[in-house]
């Protein structure tokens, strides 16, 4: 089988998350949404995204299904999924879950055109970015039970305390002394991933393949730390997409980390106003602060961005893609895209030395800094101009 998943207008409001992926490459709970689709379905699969990402993301041109990318699949989503017959789509009130055509449409295209089948039940569908760690926990969940069904976890060394039994290592995955604990969610570890010495870990919690948590790290349930990743001090309720570093002391909790990030030690953010207020979030369609209704919200930080030593975060803090914050004091709550500075002094982070940096960080992976990248970085830069009015 073959899918395609697309994007609907949360690609808007997912930003700038979504910047530089799909909706359905974004990572919740211990695979992307789109690795879930497939592995449901054992289905090889595409997408149908902005023109400018397709040479990453590129859709699958023998398929006739496609499913919204921004929804994440249960056993009843499935159920109606694999009945749609050609000519049908799946609605949620103004929602197109899912279409089953053999012509390329959107999903518009495909409510004015197409059969319509109802879907009355919930599930869960990711609009903004405070909602991948909203729902990382039940997501982690849902995920151990796929990966894990029928299976039998490696071997846990003996040196560990493990408290509870939904435990599963991958094959190559190592603890050592540490605390583990399944009382509140199950704890995944990937492939090849390592749990230093002295950890204390409540699940939920998901450590995908490559990764690594740092000795005596702290980590609180709703968590996961995506593929090739290093992790440390005192992390909760967050999601790191991958090939990111969060790997000295310092807090981090209810926040989103996208790739090729790196948090400097000792950094902290907020993620409780001091007068228990709901938390507001920039939003890039309004260009205005957008009330989420929680009062625990922290940090949503885009591909490439970095910070420096001690950064201290804000509650509610967005900050762009290919952003670099350092210095003293708290920054703004909105950190533009491809910006360069610390407090309220920042700067264009010009393409060129971002060019420069992100050459040599993906290079301490054995990976090539392509034109693809670049084509795609260069896109966003000219598309987020208009918000770095420094």
């Amino acid at each position: 089988m073959t899918i395609n998943l697309f994007d609907d207008a949360s690609w808007m409001s997912l930003r700038p998350l979504t910047f530089t992926r799909p909706v359905a490459d974004l990572r919740i709970g211990i695979l992307t949404i789109a690795e879930k689709w497939a592995k449901y379905l054992k289905a090889d699969f595409g997408f149908y995204t902005q023109d400018y990402l397709a040479a990453k993301y590129p859709s699958k041109t023998n398929s006739s299904l496609s499913i919204n990318g921004s929804v994440c699949p249960d056993q009843d989503l499935l159920d109606a999924v694999a009945t749609l017959k050609m000519g049908e789509v799946l609605l949620a009130g103004n929602h197109v879950i899912a279409f089953n055509c053999e012509e390329v449409l959107t999903d518009q295209q495909a409510k004015q055109v197409l059969k319509p089948i109802n879907y009355n039940l919930k599930f869960v569908k990711i609009t903004y970015p405070e909602e991948i760690f909203g729902n990382n926990p039940s997501e982690i969940r849902k995920d151990f039970e796929l990966l894990t069904k029928g299976r039998s976890s490696a071997k846990i060394s003996s040196t560990n305390q493990l408290i509870g039994h939904d435990i599963f290592f991958e094959e190559g995955a190592q603890a050592e002394c540490s605390v583990l604990n399944t009382s509140y969610g199950p704890i995944y570890v990937g492939k090849n991933a390592e749990i230093w010495e002295g950890s204390l870990i409540r699940g939920s919690f998901a450590l995908c393949e490559n990764s690594s948590i740092k000795m005596g790290a702290k980590i609180y349930s709703g968590t996961t730390i995506g593929p090739n990743s290093r992790a440390g001090g005192e992390i909760n309720n967050s999601v790191i997409w991958g090939n990111s570093a969060k790997g000295h002391e310092g807090y981090l909790g209810n926040s989103v980390l996208g790739e090729w990030c790196n948090i400097g030690a000792d950094t902290n953010n907020s993620n409780l106003k001091n007068n228990y207020a709901e938390v507001k979030l920039y939003d890039y369609e309004s260009k205005a602060m957008r009330n989420t209704q929680l009062q625990f919200c922290g940090l949503i930080m885009a591909d490439h961005s970095k910070c420096g030593i001690n950064t201290m975060f804000n509650t509610g803090s967005i900050v762009g893609v290919s952003a670099n914050v350092f210095g003293a004091g708290l920054p703004p709550n909105h950190i533009p895209d491809f910006s360069w500075g610390g407090g309220n002094c920042f700067e264009t982070y010009q393409l060129n030395k971002m060019f420069e940096t992100a050459e040599k960080v993906l290079a301490r992976k054995t990976l090539t800094f392509d034109q693809v990248e670049k084509d795609i970085l260069t896109k966003v830069f000219e598309l987020t101009s208009s918000y770095r009015n420094y």
